[in-house]
């Protein structure tokens, strides 16, 4: 309501300093009689308030409803504005004008006139039509679910605004529903790889435990020879179920860290004492260093120690015999860099931006070894980049590999909880 009465209001003024700027230049050319002068000021005032009567109509309450196309809306306006301005001339012609010859000349001229200025509008709509058409028939198009539909651009009004705008909009729905299938398809093939992963040792123990049940397996080194396997397969599946519970965490946002400041050094010696004995029984060499200066950093320790512990589960996997395991970290200025690099046989380039996507799985002889349905790395991706660092892998065939993590001095506050 108080938009209404704004317009009224500037209606009014704009009416009242036209009309005096027209009486004005009409007084100083013409020098008309008071009664002519009397006679148009009411004309001209009738005029214009019948004009913002029928404008402020027109906006409050739309064109008639048998006016649906834009080109007739169009046409409306124009003969509307057109005829009262023609009006207009025509009157005070009347008034000022002497001949009828002259008032014939006039009011041809006038019928011209506005034939023309259907014919221009016919044509400005015509234009704008044949736009919007297109962005109705790619809307169409778009909603079929022919996400690579697009308009043609041309020129930079608010239709050209329009049409980048679907443009922009068509290619985030295109690039929502790649991504879509790209989360479906990872997440088919972690499905499969975990279906493997659990079926494999759960026959194993199946077949242990119905052994020593049915009396098949009597002897008692042979039993705890079973025992302890079951156990091993046992702990395997109890990681397997965590780290699935980790990923929908994640995937839920129902992740939390919980944040304290923790010496990088620490980490690393617990990481590396917990894991040597595993490194000493295939004839591994695992050694640490801590540069001078690598100031506490603020971080959830314990998913470090993680991330950690899974570069150097990798690293023993893919190191043969009499290799060697280095650990280091180092200030970077404003984030401390971790290295776990080992002597293995290396990781193809190829596959280097791969290895911290869900459920990928190496070379068949490489995945043979290691096992696993390749969660680890996603998930030590997803715990260091909820610390606001990043993780990545360098490498060549032959020449061993080092993964890299960050942390960042002062962590994302978003990531604390």
């Amino acid at each position: 309501m108080h938009t209404l009465w704004r317009r009224l209001l500037f209606g009014l003024v704009a009416l009242a300093v036209l009309e005096g700027i027209v009486i004005a230049i009409v007084v100083a050319a013409l020098h008309p009689p008071a009664e002519d002068l009397v006679a148009m000021a009411l004309f001209l005032l009738a005029s214009g308030g019948l004009t913002i009567g029928l404008g402020i109509a027109a906006q409050r309450f739309g064109l008639p409803a048998w006016v649906r196309t834009l080109r007739g809306k169009m046409l409306v306006i124009a003969l509307a504005s057109t005829g009262l301005a023609l009006a207009n001339i025509a009157f005070i012609a009347s008034l000022m004008f002497l001949s009828t010859h002259d008032l014939a000349l006039l009011a041809a001229l006038l019928g011209f006139s506005l034939g023309m200025a259907v014919f221009v509008a016919i044509a400005f709509s015509e234009t704008t039509s044949r736009s919007l058409r297109e962005v109705v028939d790619a809307a169409r198009r778009l909603s079929e679910g022919r996400l690579d539909t697009r308009v043609r651009v041309t020129g930079g009004d608010e239709v050209g605004e329009l049409a980048a705008a679907f443009n922009g909009m068509a290619q985030r729905l295109e690039d929502g529903f790649a991504r879509q299938r790209e989360l479906e398809q990872a997440r088919r093939e972690v499905v499969t790889a975990v279906s493997h992963d659990l079926r494999t040792p759960i026959a194993s123990i199946r077949a242990m435990i119905e052994s020593i049940n049915d009396g098949v397996v009597t002897d008692p080194d042979t039993v705890r020879r079973y025992l302890k396997t079951s156990q091993k397969e046992i702990e395997h599946l109890t990681r397997l179920v965590n780290d699935l519970f980790e990923l929908s965490q994640m995937d839920a946002g129902l992740f939390r860290l919980h944040l304290e400041e923790a010496s990088v050094g620490n980490v690393i010696a617990e990481t590396v004492e917990g894991m040597r004995p595993q490194a000493q029984a295939v004839r591994l060499k695992l050694q640490a260093m801590v540069d001078g200066g690598v100031p506490p950093v603020v971080m959830d320790q314990r998913r470090i120690q993680r991330v950690l512990a899974n570069l150097v589960q990798n690293a023993i996997r893919h190191t043969p015999p009499d290799g060697s395991i280095s650990i280091r970290a180092f200030d970077i200025g404003d984030a401390v860099q971790v290295q776990v690099t080992d002597t293995g046989e290396g990781i193809p380039e190829g596959e280097l931006g791969r290895l911290f996507q869900r459920s990928y799985r190496q070379e068949p002889s490489r995945t043979r070894k290691a096992g696993g349905a390749g969660l680890g790395l996603s998930i030590a991706k997803g715990f260091v980049e909820a610390h606001g660092g990043r993780i990545w892998a360098e490498s060549a065939p032959g020449m061993g590999a080092t993964f890299s993590f960050t942390l960042p001095k002062s962590p994302r506050q978003a990531a604390s909880g």
